[in-house]
């Protein structure tokens, strides 16, 4: 790591103890960071990105020893998933400690908890010496960054720091886990694909997609949502927006007959992991055409493609709400 960023990093934790805010690159997306166990300086992420207090935060943590300060393990499932996907994009929800505010948990007992795969966000935790709350760094319900730029143009100068790691190799939110004594249950699909997780603990279950009381980040009926309304590729949108400027999203290339004014492909190669890591950035690139509509291409429900099409479902679903309003 360079000293230019070594420096950058010291100054960064130096604003979280501070009671500051961060803005910082994970694997996943850019984080919105504050001290995990200070409620004041968290308050401040809910007013920023304008996000309601019943919807949980997750805190980063870089060690077991952390991990073991803010929640009790309720099952040695947690060591087993921890010792093969940690650091990387999973979540794991467990009973909390005293000690992590009830505004991180939006009055749950539990907390969710994650080592980010990415040496910038574990130096930063590591030297502000403190769990490092952190939601996506977006305006509630807008499209997540994978990218700084995607950052200061949401926030500008309304957060103290943005720490520049570049684009995020993942590109798509953490998979979230509850884990209980006697079971294990799938909160929100994310950057660890579920057949991987079963693998390694056996059988997963299911929680309900939709919910308007989340016990977990991202389960909201809509998220991840760009500007311009976004809808799935199909014939009756093409007729629908056929008098509008269209953008469209393809898996791995248009097969179509149709042409439109912009065309974008996830991965030529069909790869997941290059679409997840593709997706957002895409649907930024996109909104900033001023277009009419954006078209998107259903994405294989396999694999990561369960999480991407669970990111592309919220994104849809707010204007699906608009038209019902």
């Amino acid at each position: 790591m360079e000293e230019t960023v070594r420096e950058q990093i010291k100054y960064a934790a130096q604003i979280i103890r501070n009671g500051g805010l961060v803005a910082f690159p994970t694997e996943t997306v850019y984080g919105l960071g504050a001290d995990g166990l200070n409620p004041v300086a968290v308050a401040k992420i809910f007013e920023v990105k304008n996000r309601p207090t019943f919807n949980p935060l997750i805190l980063h943590i870089e060690n077991e020893d952390r991990l073991n300060s803010v929640c009790n393990i309720p099952s040695d499932k947690v060591y087993d998933l921890i010792q093969e996907f940690w650091p990387g994009p999973l979540t794991l929800v467990l009973p909390k400690k005293p000690n992590v505010p009830e505004i991180v948990t939006g009055g749950f007992p539990n907390v969710g908890v994650r080592m980010p795969d990415n040496l910038i966000a574990l130096e930063l935790i590591k030297e502000s010496d403190t769990p490092i709350a952190a939601p996506s760094a977006n305006l509630f319900g807008h499209l997540s960054p994978t990218r700084a730029g995607h950052v200061q143009k949401q926030f500008g100068d309304k957060i103290d720091m943005i720490l520049d790691g570049g684009k995020c190799s993942v590109g798509i939110e953490s998979t979230i886990l509850l884990v209980e004594e006697e079971e294990v249950t799938l909160l929100r699909p994310g950057g660890i694909p579920l057949e991987s997780l079963r693998e390694v603990i056996g059988e997963i279950t299911l929680f309900p997609k939709k919910t308007d009381r989340p016990n977990s980040s991202g389960q909201l009926a809509y998220h991840y949502s760009p500007q311009t309304p976004l809808r799935i590729l199909t014939i009756e949108n093409i007729e629908k927006y056929k008098d509008e400027k269209i953008g469209a999203i393809f898996f791995k290339g248009n097969d179509s007959k149709f042409k439109f004014e912009k065309e974008i492909i996830l991965s030529r190669s069909g790869s997941l992991s290059e679409a997840a890591a593709n997706l957002f950035s895409t649907l930024h690139k996109l909104d900033e055409l001023q277009l009419g509509c954006i078209l998107i291409e259903p994405i294989p429900q396999e694999g990561l493609g369960v999480a991407l099409m669970d990111r592309i479902q919220k994104a849809i679903a707010k204007y699906e709400m608009k038209q019902i309003l």
